[in-house]
Formats: C-alpha cells, structure tokens, sequence
C-alpha cells in the first residue's frame, strides 16, 4: 500500500463529500462551531431526499389521495364526486414542492451559514487531500455522505427494454396505462399505491411470499388487502427471470411455483433496494474497506478503521437509509470528526423510527414480533384495535392498531408498530418513551386530548395494564367492599 505524507499544515478543517441530508447537517455543525468546511456536490443541493426521494414521492402520495378521497364522498355522506385531474399536472405540482423546499437546501442559504460550496465531483487523491475541479484541497477530516441509487438487479433484457426508477419517474409527464413495479419495499408499495389511485392499472411483482416482508405477517396482510381493493395486482412469489418487448409493449416474464408468468404494460419501475454510491472516489485506491453491500466500513465512531479521520454517515454508510437517520450520524461524524482527538461519541441506534407511507400507514421503532423471534428475546404483546377509536371512526378511517411489544410482566417498551391513519405521526410518543426509557404505566397516567388519534397510544397502554392487573389485590379489595356495604 501507498505511504502518504501527511501534510504540516490544512487549508481546512473539515471536508464533506456530498450535499444530501448527512452532508448537509455535517457541514452545518461544523460551520456552527466556527470550523472551516467545505462541502461537495456534484449533482444537486439536497441529495436524494429532496430532489428524487421524499418531498417528491409525499406530494405524489397527496395528490393520489385526494383523489381517492374525492372517490369515497358517499363514505362522508356527499353525493358522488368525479376525480378529473391532468397528469402532467400533477407530475408538474410535484416538481413545485421540490423547488419551494429548494432553497432550505440551498448553495445560498449554506453559504450565508458559513460553508463553502463546491459544484463537481469529488475524489480522494490522499487521507487528507480531495480534487475536485482541477482543484487540490486538504483537510485535517473528511466526511464521504455520497449517499446511494437505485439497484438496478441484472435482469436479462432489462437495460435493452428500457425502465424507470425512483431518481427518473418524476420526469414523466404523460400518464402510463399500464405500470409492472418490481418489488415489495416500502418504494415499491408507496408508488405502486400512488400511480393506482392515479387511474394506473398496476402490477406489483415481489419475490418473496409477501409486501413489506421486514415487517409483521398481520401488516403484510392489512396492506395487501387495501391494495386489492385499490385494483393493484399484486404478485407475491413470483421471481422476475427476463424482460422482453413485443410491439408496443414490455412484458415482465416471471416464474411462479415453476411455471411462466408474464405481464405486459408500457412502463416497468425498479424498485428492489439502493445502492451506496461509493465508485470513482478514489476508495480502493486508498485501501478504504468497503461492506458486501459496498457501502463504507466503519467503527462504531463511524470512522474509517485504517484512517480515524475519515468518517462516513448516511445511506453511503449503512445501517439505515432514512434521511433522519442520515442527519442522526452526521452529528456523530462531524463531531467526532473535529473533536475526536478531545472526546469521541459511538453511534447510538437504540432507537431508530420509520414509516412507510402507504394507506394504511405503517410506522415501527424498536423490535416487532418476527425480529424478537429470531433474537430468540422474550415478549407480550399489548395490542390494541383502531376500529374501537373515537376520532378514528367519526374521520371513517376506523382500521390498523397500534402493537406494543415488552418483557414479560414489565412495562419496558421493547418496539411498537403502528398500522393505520398517521402512524409516522402517532409513534412518535413510543419514541420519545423509549428514547428516555418511559414505560406504559407512565404513558397510560398522560392525558390525552379527546377526541384525537393519540388517545389509541393510551389505549394500548390500557390493554397492557388490564392483562397485568393484581387480580390477588381486586378480590380482597371485592371482600373490602362487601364488607362496607354491611
């Protein structure tokens, strides 16, 4: 391996490659306690999250379901309503919501904040020197938050016949008939959901035996059931072996239980994971280690094992890929970054929230029951059913639960999942509890506005509490009673 020279001196600080939710709050931090930093995009401000993943997939979900919603005004008591709308401009609608949100994501606004901003690609050329531009810049750390793709898996004829991923879609402007989405993720299952109610006949093809296969068997079924309804096809077990082109159509060919299966439409969108996007940085070079699932090997500190002052965070670095959970590690990066050599702080995931953003609503944090299983962790279940709750039924948005997982005759809340109307909302009173080791007992003796959604946390609380009640306790008390009543 290379030996390099570390430099006497730095033009800065810290360097942070990539300008999506890790890279942005890294160099924001640093920038707040008064470092040098410089952060690179080669691409746009904002990263994924703004530009082809988050903000443009929720407005695309708004807009489908209103349309649903205007569909179901005989549930509400109104007369039949039909939903006109115009593709393109709801495609056209999407792209405003990116371009508002733009400027929080700025070059302008984190220049104002005292980041240096470079446009270009960037590479490490030594452990402290980055080229970017025909430029040399040094740094006593840097942070690689290049973030991650779509996988594209390699399906024979597949690049031949031509697809759409969650980075290409939005460029779409005229309305498919016929939309085949490959996998059963939270992506695939949000755009399948979205392009259903937009009037698209969709087929969701997935490997594995059911949708949303991380999370519990009664979720799978709850969502597929309302897909059903919606009109998605859904396809579970089936493996896609080939795409092909006949005429003017695309055809997914699959194999189901050993035998052929196709399906034809007119636009085919991937969506079976994401990538790290670690090539042409100059990693290997380096001797940088890099996972199977080729994002960057990191300590516990999220630091690079042969070089302690390069860091990585985001989805570029794993576990997770969420943008929250990307800002959540480029605190640790960027301190640890600027401050290591003082006092260093391990990344913490004891707690870590997500949803998926279908309807219904899934949202989890902590374990569920399929994970505790195979953890071989002892548990009870306090469930209970939204169909009971007030608020949910005068809104006719009477179905999920909420599910609580603890040890056996406590009230530690070891995970929660959520399935129903704002459940990204709802849990985050379990996060809060399990962040700062709140049991159920506390969140049952919480007041809770009437009539609300949150009354359901309670409430699951309560189911808890009545299947822990001192029944030794009730029927002395009983006798106590009796006794008064002489």
């Amino acid at each position: 391996m290379t030996e390099y020279q570390k430099p006497k001196s730095f033009d800065r600080n810290l360097i942070v490659i990539g300008a999506g939710s890790a890279g942005l709050v890294s160099s924001y931090i640093a920038a707040t306690v008064k470092a040098k930093v410089t952060l690179i995009e080669g691409h746009n401000m904002g990263g994924d999250c703004l530009n082809t993943g988050c903000v443009p997939s929720k407005s695309l979900l708004r807009s489908a379901g209103l349309v649903r919603d205007m569909k179901r005004a005989g549930e509400f008591g109104l007369k039949p309503v039909t939903a006109e709308f115009d593709f393109a401009g709801v495609m056209e609608r999407v792209q405003r919501s990116v371009q508002t949100i733009a400027p929080h994501d700025s070059i302008a606004r984190y220049t104002e904040l005292g980041v240096e901003c470079i446009q270009g690609y960037a590479r490490l050329i030594s452990p402290w020197e980055v080229a970017v531009n025909d430029q040399r810049l040094t740094a006593r750390s840097i942070i690689i938050a290049t973030g991650a793709r779509p996988a594209i898996p390699p399906i024979p004829g597949l690049a031949n016949t031509g697809f759409l991923t969650s980075d290409t879609l939005w460029e779409l402007r005229r309305k498919p008939k016929r939309l085949a989405v490959l996998g059963g993720g939270p992506i695939g299952c949000e755009l399948a959901q979205a392009f259903a109610r937009l009037g698209v006949e969709v087929t969701q093809v997935e490997m594995q035996p059911r949708l949303l296969s991380r999370e519990d068997e009664e979720v799978s079924a709850l969502v597929t059931a309302q897909f059903a309804a919606e009109g998605v096809n859904v396809l579970t077990n089936h493996k896609v072996t080939g795409v092909d082109h006949y005429g003017r159509d695309k055809v997914v060919i699959c194999e189901h239980r050993g035998k052929r299966v196709t399906v034809s439409c007119d636009e085919i969108l991937v969506a079976v994971g994401r990538t790290a996007n670690t090539d042409g940085l100059g990693l290997e070079e380096l001797g940088i280690a890099l996972n199977p699932d080729r994002t960057v090997k990191t300590d516990a500190y999220l630091r690079v094992p042969n070089y302690k002052h390069i860091l990585a965070c985001g989805d570029v670095a794993g576990p997770y890929q969420f943008t929250h959970t990307a800002a959540h590690q480029a605190w640790y990066a960027s301190v640890n970054g600027l401050f290591g050599h003082l006092k260093k702080f391990k990344a913490d995931y004891s707690v870590i929230p997500y949803a998926t953003f279908t309807q219904p609503e899934v949202a989890r944090v902590g374990l569920n029951e399929q994970e505790a299983k195979e953890q071989g962790i002892r548990y009870e279940v306090a469930c209970y059913g939204m169909d009971e709750l007030d608020r949910a039924i005068t809104d006719e948005e009477a179905y999920g639960f909420v599910k609580v997982l603890t040890p056996p005759g406590k009230d530690k809340i070891l995970g929660v999942t959520i399935v129903g109307p704002h459940a990204g909302e709802l849990i985050a009173e379990y996060v809060l509890a399990m962040k700062h080791g709140i049991g159920l007992n506390k969140i049952l003796g919480t007041i809770h506005i009437y009539p609300t959604l949150n009354e359901a946390n309670k409430y699951a609380a309560g189911e808890w509490k009545k299947a822990h009640k001192p029944e030794w306790l009730l029927r002395w008390v009983e006798r106590y009673h009796r006794w008064r009543r002489r």
